[in-house]
C-alpha cells in the first residue's frame, strides 16, 4: 500500500491486536500491506503450498477453515473467520504449512502482510508478539476490564483476591520470645495497637494469640498474667508462603473460621494477613459466612447463608476475581453448607456417635465434585458407607436413606434444585457399601453400553464432602488404577464425547438452537470436562476438577504446555460467560431452578463474541487430540 487512507487506519484499529498496539507499529504495518482478493470458493492457503509465505487480515467477507481435505464435505469440521480476524498464526510461527484449507466462503478482501514483515513486527511491537503467541489468553485479558466495569466502578488500581500475598503485608510482623510473660504482651499489643502477637525462636513462629484469646483464655479464666505467653497461644499454626494468592488465605479463613494467616518462607515468619486484610480487597465478609453456616441451627439460617453465598459470587465479580478461584469459592461455601445439613439431619435422626455414621461419606457428583460450581446448579450427591459388624448393606441402606432423603430436601429449600434424574443419595440406586460401589464402576467399566456410559459419566467425578473420607479416597486410588487399564472402557468414554461437537457454523459463526440460542454448559462447557475426565482416568489422575486433570495428565500424554494453556484460557472464558448470564438473570428476579444456560450470541458485545468463537475453536482442538489418541 503506497499511501494510507484513514479508513483503512480507522478499520485496522477497531480489532484486537492492533487496537492495542502502538500507532507508529500500526501505521508500520500498514505500508507493507496489500489488499488481496479471493472469489468465493478459491483456496486462499493450503497445506501444499508450502511454508506459509503471509499473514492475512479480512478486511470484508467470511474464509472457511477446513480441517482435512478428505472432510472438506463435513460441515461439523470447518471453522469460520469474520471481518477483522487474522490467519493463519500458527503455521507462520512455526514457519511450516498450514493444517488446514483456508477458503473463501464468499467473495472477500484481505490484509496481507509479508512473512518477512510479520516477523519483524513481532520483534517491533511487545504487544503484537503477545496477540500472536497467547491468542486466547490475550484476547481474554482484552475483554477482562470490559467485563468488570459491568459490575463495579471501583477503583482500577484496587488490590484483588488475585493479589499475592507479599503485596497485602502491611508491616513487619510483631513478635516476642516463647518465655515473654502475657503481660508483657498483652502490653506491647495495646502501645502497638495490633490485635494478635506471634512467639518466634529463631525467627520460626511457634504460636499465635489474638484478641479472641484474650477474652477465652485469659480474662475469663483469669489466668496468672506473669506466666510465658506461649501457655495460652494457639500452637496449631496456618500459614501459607508469599506467593500463595490472597483467595487462598481467604479459603483458609473461610473454611476453617480462623482470623488470620502467617505467611511463611523457609520456615522464617515474614509477615501477618488477617481478615480485615483480605475482606477489605472485595468487600465481603467471608469467615462471617463460613461461621454463620457452620453454627446454623436451623433451615431457616442455612437459607439465609445460601442467599450470602450469591451475594459475595456477585461482588467477587464486581472485583473481577478470576472465574477458577470463583467456582472454586462458591463450591467451598455450597460445600460448608451441605456439610452442616448433613450434621444436622445426622443429630436429628440420633446416627451422631453411632458405627453407622463414622462409618458414612457423603459424596458430591458432578460440578461440585469437580468444585465447579456456578449459581445454576442442582443437586448431585451420594452416599457409601462402612457395613457394622453385624449388619448388611441393605438393613444399612434402610437406615440411611430416610436420612438422606431430609438432606436432600433440606439442600432443595436452599436453592439447590432436587435433580430431575434422581442422581441422588436419597435413591437407594447411589447409596452403597464400598464394595457395592466398586461393583457398580467395575460393570460400567468392564461391560457398559456407550448408552450406559453417557449416563454414567457424571459418577466419575465423585468427591467427598462429609464424614468417612477414607471410603472416597479408597474408592478413587481402586478406580485410577482400573479404568486406566481398560481400552475398550476408555474407546467408549471418547467416542461419547465426541458426539458433543462445539456450536461452529459454517454460514454464521455458531450454530444455534432454539431461540437462536447457545447452550453454554451442553456445547461449551462439557467438551472440556469429558476430555479433561478421559485423560485423567487413562493417566491415573486422581484429581477431578477439569483445569487440575489436564495439567496433571499433560505430561504423562505428552502434551504441550502451551496447548493446555489455550484449552485452560478456554474453558475459564465460557464459565465467565455462564457466570454473568446467572447473575445478571438473579438481579432481574428470577429464581435459582429458573436459571440456565442459554445466550443469544447476537447479543454479546464484538469482542465476547470473538473470543467465544476462538474458545470453540480450542474445544474442537481438544477433541482432535481426544480423536487422536483414541482413532476415532
Amino acid at each position: 500500500m503506497s499511501a494510507i487512507h484513514p479508513s483503512e487506519l480507522s478499520f485496522i484499529t477497531k480489532h484486537a491486536p492492533f487496537d492495542r498496539m502502538e500507532l507508529a507499529h500500526v501505521l508500520w504495518m500498514l505500508e507493507r500491506m496489500n489488499l488481496g482478493y479471493y472469489a468465493e470458493g478459491e483456496v486462499i492457503v493450503s497445506p501444499e503450498q508450502g511454508a506459509v509465505d503471509r499473514f492475512l487480515v479480512i478486511k470484508q467477507g467470511v474464509v472457511h477453515g477446513e480441517q482435512s481435505v478428505a472432510k472438506a464435505s463435513d460441515a461439523d469440521t470447518w471453522l469460520e473467520l469474520m471481518e477483522g480476524e487474522c490467519f493463519p498464526l500458527g503455521a507462520l510461527l512455526a514457519n511450516r504449512p498450514v493444517a488446514s484449507v483456508y477458503r473463501a466462503g464468499t467473495d472477500i478482501f484481505c490484509y496481507e502482510l509479508p512473512a518477512d514483515a510479520f516477523r519483524e513486527l513481532i520483534g517491533l511491537s511487545a504487544a503484537f508478539r503477545d496477540f500472536c503467541t497467547r491468542r486466547i489468553a490475550n484476547l481474554l485479558e482484552h475483554s477482562k476490564q470490559v467485563i468488570q466495569a459491568q459490575y463495579s466502578q471501583s477503583s482500577v488500581e484496587q488490590q484483588s483476591l488475585a493479589s499475592p500475598l507479599s503485596a497485602i503485608i502491611r508491616r513487619a510482623p510483631v513478635t516476642c520470645p516463647p518465655e515473654t510473660s502475657v503481660r508483657q504482651a498483652l502490653e506491647t499489643m495495646r502501645e502497638k495497637r495490633i490485635g494478635s502477637m506471634v512467639a518466634a525462636e529463631d525467627g520460626r513462629p511457634l504460636g499465635i494469640m489474638t484478641l479472641h484469646d484474650v477474652l477465652d483464655r485469659i480474662a475469663i479464666p483469669q489466668i496468672d498474667l506473669d506466666q510465658p505467653v506461649i501457655e495460652v497461644m494457639s500452637t496449631q499454626l496456618n500459614s501459607l508462603p508469599p506467593q500463595a494468592l490472597a483467595h487462598e488465605a481467604a479459603l483458609m479463613m473461610a473454611k476453617h473460621g480462623f482470623r488470620h494467616v502467617l505467611v511463611v518462607e523457609n520456615e522464617k515468619l515474614v509477615g501477618l494477613v488477617s481478615e480485615k486484610d483480605l475482606f477489605a480487597l472485595q468487600r465481603v465478609g467471608l469467615r462471617q459466612i463460613g461461621s454463620a453456616i457452620r453454627h446454623a441451627a436451623t433451615p431457616q439460617v442455612l437459607q439465609q447463608g445460601a442467599a450470602d453465598i450469591r451475594k459475595m459470587a456477585h461482588n467477587m465479580m464486581a472485583q473481577g476475581v478470576a472465574p477458577e478461584q470463583l467456582t472454586q469459592f462458591i463450591s467451598a461455601f455450597n460445600d460448608l453448607l451441605t456439610a452442616r445439613v448433613v450434621e444436622l439431619e445426622c443429630k436429628a435422626s440420633g446416627l451422631l456417635g453411632t458405627p453407622l455414621h463414622d462409618g458414612l461419606c457423603w459424596m458430591a457428583l458432578g460440578s461440585e465434585g469437580r468444585f465447579e460450581q456456578t449459581l445454576n446448579t442442582d443437586q448431585d450427591n451420594a452416599i457409601i458407607f462402612e457395613v457394622p459388624a453385624g449388619m448388611t448393606a441393605d438393613q444399612v441402606r434402610e437406615r440411611l436413606l430416610p436420612v438422606a432423603r431430609r438432606i436432600n430436601e433440606t439442600l432443595a429449600l436452599c436453592g439447590f434444585p432436587l435433580c430431575k434424574g434422581e442422581i441422588m443419595a436419597s435413591n437407594p440406586k447411589w447409596c452403597l457399601s464400598l464394595e457395592e460401589w466398586k461393583r457398580t464402576f467395575n460393570g460400567w467399566i468392564s461391560g457398559g453400553s456407550p448408552e450406559s456410559l453417557l449416563n454414567a459419566s457424571i459418577f466419575f467425578d465423585f468427591r467427598a464432602l462429609y464424614g468417612a473420607e477414607h471410603l472416597a479416597e479408597d474408592l478413587r486410588g481402586w478406580l485410577a488404577r482400573v479404568a486406566s487399564d481398560n481400552s475398550r472402557f476408555l474407546h467408549m468414554m471418547a467416542e461419547n464425547a465426541l458426539r458433543n461437537r462445539p456450536p461452529l457454523g459454517v454460514v454464521r459463526d455458531f450454530v444455534v438452537g432454539k431461540e437462536n440460542k447457545l447452550d453454554l454448559k451442553l456445547n461449551g462447557i462439557t467438551p472440556f470436562v469429558d476430555a479433561a475426565r478421559i485423560f485423567g482416568l487413562a493417566t491415573g489422575v486422581t484429581q477431578t476438577n477439569t483445569i487440575q486433570r489436564l495439567r496433571a495428565s499433560a505430561a504423562r500424554m505428552n502434551l504441550h504446555e502451551s496447548e493446555i494453556d489455550a484449552w485452560i484460557d478456554a474453558l475459564l472464558f465460557i464459565q465467565v460467560l455462564r457466570l454473568r448470564h446467572h447473575d445478571e438473570a438473579s438481579a432481574q428476579g428470577l429464581s435459582d431452578d429458573a436459571l440456565d444456560n442459554l445466550i443469544d450470541p447476537e447479543k454479546l458485545n464484538e469482542l465476547d463474541r470473538r473470543i467465544l468463537k476462538e474458545a470453540f475453536r480450542q474445544a474442537r482442538k481438544l477433541q482432535a487430540r481426544l480423536a487422536l489418541e483414541y482413532h476415532l
